[in-house]
């Protein structure tokens, strides 16, 4: 198993802290050393109440470190160290900006076709 998914069952699993119950992790990241897991993660259904998602998380990395040192094999377990991932709101408000950008110019280029009106539009 990988630091991912031993860090995100034992989340869903053993942790029993409310603020950490909504989240999702999208990367794991070691350090070269492999001394550090950097951990991205985003809260579930929004944004949340982020700070207490942080506090959370630092709060059970000590317990959660104990559980990857169970589980995987090396020879120092990583520290845990958390971060939020913008990545993805990120990705949505590019996305939503192309879309708004691509309304834009077919409003500007493209006539309205009248209901029942077949005739191919350039």
């Amino acid at each position: 198993m990988d630091v991912h998914a031993i860090v995100a069952r034992a989340l869903r699993e053993d942790v029993k802290d409310p603020r950490v119950a909504d989240l999702s992790i999208t990367a794991v990241r070691m350090s070269r050393d492999l001394s550090i897991a950097h951990v991205n993660v985003v809260p579930l259904g929004g944004r949340g109440d982020t700070q207490r998602l942080m506090q959370g998380l630092d709060a059970a990395a000590g317990f959660l470190r104990s559980v990857l040192g169970q589980q995987i094999r090396l020879r120092h377990t990583p520290q845990l160290q958390f971060h939020l991932d913008d990545g993805l709101d990120d990705s949505l408000a590019m996305t939503r900006r192309l879309s708004e950008m691509e309304q834009d110019r077919a409003d500007q280029d493209l006539p309205m076709a009248a209901e029942g009106d077949d005739q191919d539009l350039p």
